[in-house]
């Protein structure tokens, strides 16, 4: 509060002061403080509805329909989807398992790190929505066969 007035209330004394000493000068005002008594509602055109408003200022901005133009069917071509990886369609496991290599000599460790690398390559998220059934199958198969090869492990 600025002497006993709000920032707002003193900037509307000065306008009102400034504005006063043009009318007194005999000049036009080069400003006029609207719709005080209303506080900050926009005051509405005689023929405008209460309720609707006035809405011609609004859709004064969009452009008639007659003047849209429908898009041509060239411009509706999806994009071409990406070719299919050639890894992925590998889908059989002995296909998998020769991509996997497993040894008798494998370790859990070495395992656990095969199936890492596998997965950096193969798993469904990192590739193409399209392609995820196959990098699902792909999977699902490698870690069948790394889970048996742990388990016997523990066999032996």
């Amino acid at each position: 509060m600025l002497f006993g007035q709000s920032v707002f209330q003193s900037v509307l004394t000065r306008l009102r002061e400034e504005q006063g000493e043009e009318e007194a000068e005999g000049t036009e005002p080069s400003f006029r403080i609207k719709g005080l008594g209303l506080g900050f509602v926009a005051p509405t055109n005689e023929g405008a509805s209460a309720v609707g408003g006035d809405t011609e200022a609004y859709f004064a901005f969009l452009p008639e329909l007659s003047e849209m133009e429908p898009p041509s069917p060239d411009e509706e071509e999806p994009p071409a989807a990406p070719p299919i990886p050639s890894h992925l369609l590998r889908l059989t496991v002995e296909e998998i398992a020769e991509e996997l290599a497993i040894t008798a000599a494998d370790t859990e460790a070495t395992l656990a790190e095969k199936r890492r690398r596998f997965a950096r390559a193969n798993h469904p998220d990192g590739v193409a929505p399209e392609f995820r059934d196959n990098a699902n199958i792909r999977m699902k198969t490698a870690n069948l066969l790394i889970d048996t090869a742990i388990k016997g492990l523990f066999w032996r």
